[in-house]
């Protein structure tokens, strides 16, 4: 369930972001089916992913490929990657409306499961934010509406703002990235407000492809993803890495599914979003969905990554 509402999502969720870029239209068909075998249904889509080939590759699947009723799909507005600096976040109602009707064009579907703003506007009052959410939701476009990458006093204020209950707040969070802890989850809990977890392995560092430095075949090595992920290396990173791997050995498991675990039973986190470039990578994370960290392994990674 995300939070107090009856939306029933997958403790581990898709994410599309590498769909058409990294990933082909046959692996992600692949993915997908892998993992609704698995009893997954939340799907993360975005207009912004793979620069809306992730959105027409998602679109081609439900095209008569996977039983759309099966799956839980979360999308978001508010934010265009392509605009200038300092006018890429708009969650104006009329920004926020018109990329939530391209994107119910682009996807070939009438209504949004979970529709959430993309980011804190700080041009956009809260209540006319709140407003859309509650249009969209009252018109059936959108089932459920959350937000994404908020601080806890802004999930409150808009919260405080609308008349249906916004369900889920996504951000990002991992062993590496626990910020949200300081505000974000209390406030999503004490409203009975659903966490979804985004980059619970930070990029595939906490899979340790990165210990030695970075690979010569890896996203990283593009300007943009190299800058992304040298931002989470440190001496720090490096520790808490290692004490993963230690205890990963230790149960025989792979260090990103006890990452994946870890996040997953973090208290208030209703699912962990986790994106997988081929099938092979997807089978292995699947695995923590049934795996569960015991309590003093819990309690070291605890500590190691404060």
């Amino acid at each position: 369930m995300l939070g107090v509402s009856g939306l029933r999502v997958s403790e581990i969720g898709l994410g599309t972001s590498t769909w058409g870029a990294g990933t082909s239209a046959a692996d992600a068909g692949e993915i997908l089916a892998a993992f609704m075998a698995q009893g997954g249904s939340l799907i993360d889509s975005s207009p912004v992913y793979g620069s809306g080939v992730s959105e027409k590759i998602l679109a081609d699947l439900l095209d008569g490929t996977v039983p759309r009723a099966e799956l839980v799909i979360s999308s978001a507005g508010g934010v265009d990657p392509h605009s200038p600096l300092g006018s890429r976040v708009d969650s104006s109602r009329r920004r926020l409306l018109a990329q939530l009707d391209a994107t119910l064009a682009a996807l070939g579907t009438d209504h949004l499961d979970l529709w959430s703003v993309g980011h804190w506007d700080d041009r956009t009052p809260p209540e006319e934010v709140a407003d859309t959410l509650d249009y969209a939701v009252r018109t059936g476009r959108v089932r459920y509406a959350g937000v994404r990458g908020y601080a806890g006093w802004q999930l409150a204020v808009t919260t405080a703002a609308a008349s249906h209950r916004i369900v889920a707040a996504q951000n990002e969070y991992s062993l590496l990235v626990r910020r949200v802890e300081e505000e974000l989850v209390p406030a999503a809990r004490h409203l009975g407000i659903g966490m979804i977890a985004a980059a619970p392995l930070a990029q595939g560092i906490l899979t340790g492809k990165y210990r030695s430095g970075i690979p010569a075949q890896s996203r990283a090595t593009t300007p943009e993803r190299d800058a992304e992920v040298r931002g989470y290396l440190s001496s720090h990173t490096q520790t808490i890495v290692e004490a993963l791997h230690t205890a990963a050995d230790g149960l025989g498991i792979s260090p990103g599914v006890a990452a994946l675990a870890w996040v997953r039973d973090r208290p208030g986190v209703s699912s962990a979003v986790v994106g997988a470039r081929h099938p092979g990578q997807l089978r292995e994370l699947l695995d923590a969905a049934g795996r569960t960290l015991p309590r003093a392994i819990n309690k070291a990674l605890d500590d190691v990554s404060r």
